[in-house]
């Protein structure tokens, strides 16, 4: 796949040396609200959740090859990320309308792809919840909301980062195993949808093919999938693609995040790094309730240690970008 000089260069600096995307995520809004609520519903606002967000730029991009933040509560830590750290800042309005059907997309309305360009972003990212069995003409506002995006990430010379969040319209619970046997067909057949050049993407973040918990071997409860079964499935996500892509971690423990990510390696899977977010800072949320010196200490304990072992299962597990990406 072929980018312009300018992505490419931006590519680069959202990479670790081996070219892989060792990414932290804290561009949370809505989950976070609820967490600081619990957590401390005084630090419940911009102020607190900003200052929270600052920390963990501060303290966990010195091992990370980027953060991805947000125009909400994000800016302050735009500025606390390691020189070398590079930025990708989200573009969407967090979650959906639960009185609307569809789950339609929505941008941010103060906020336009050549301000996040302003903002010193190497690249921009959006939500999308994509349900491969909708109704055709929710689906295709969705595609040419995906194209609009492109276009203007074209424009800039800024990289195009879409993230795919499937769902069952049908089903409310996404954890549970109704869904679950539905997965691996929503997961791999969106990636097809979106593989397509005209949306102009040039990183996919999606969800592993499959819910762990429910693997031979992995969960504790009802086993939907065998191990041959789900390897299969990381396979066949893997070759859908030729666009690079990179696993969220959908606030799964951190060690099964890790171990996710060793079986899609065992799969043949040629994924290109992660974007990992609750896995790796969640349990900082309810120290910094307490305080913030609390935080700082379980950041620097817990939260390194998270990051630097995830570092070490991404070395020896997922492929460089700039396999599947040339500079024209």
């Amino acid at each position: 796949m072929k980018v312009s000089k300018e992505k490419y260069e931006n590519l680069k600096q959202l990479v670790n040396d081996e070219g892989v995307i060792a990414a932290l995520a804290i561009d949370q809004r809505g989950s976070m609200e609820k967490m600081m609520e619990k957590a401390n519903p005084k630090l419940n606002n911009v102020e607190g959740i900003g200052r929270f967000k600052e920390l963990i730029s501060s303290e966990l991009t010195k091992y990370s090859s980027s953060i991805l933040l947000d125009p909400i509560y994000g800016m302050k830590g735009v500025n606390a990320r390691d020189k070398n750290a590079g930025l990708i800042m989200s573009y969407e309005q967090t979650g959906y309308d639960e009185y609307e059907e569809g789950r339609l997309p929505r941008l941010i309305d103060f906020v336009s792809g050549l301000r996040i360009k302003e903002m010193g972003a190497n690249a921009v990212k959006v939500l999308l919840y994509y349900d491969i069995d909708e109704d055709d003409k929710i689906n295709d506002i969705k595609k040419a909301w995906v194209e609009r995006v492109g276009y203007e990430c074209e424009a800039l010379g800024l990289p195009y980062f879409l993230e795919i969040v499937n769902y069952d319209a049908n089903i409310d619970d996404a954890k549970g195993a109704e869904y679950s046997k539905l997965r691996p067909k929503k997961v791999i057949e969106s990636i097809k949808v979106f593989d397509d050049p005209r949306y102009k993407v040039d990183v996919l973040k999606v969800e592993a093919p499959v819910n762990m918990n429910f693997v031979e071997g992995f969960g504790d409860g009802e086993i939907l999938h065998s191990r041959k079964e789900a390897l299969g499935y990381f396979k066949e996500q893997s070759d859908a693609t030729d666009i690079p892509f990179i696993f969220l971690s959908g606030g799964v423990s951190a060690d099964l995040f890790k171990e996710t990510l060793k079986f899609a390696k065992e799969a043949g899977s040629t994924f290109n790094g992660v974007l990992c977010g609750r896995a790796t800072w969640r349990g900082a949320v309810e120290e910094f309730g307490k305080s913030e010196e609390e935080a700082k200490e379980w950041l620097n304990a817990e939260g390194k240690d998270n990051i630097v072992t995830l570092n070490e299962v991404i070395k020896e597990t997922a492929t460089s970008v700039f396999d599947k990406i040339v500079e024209e």
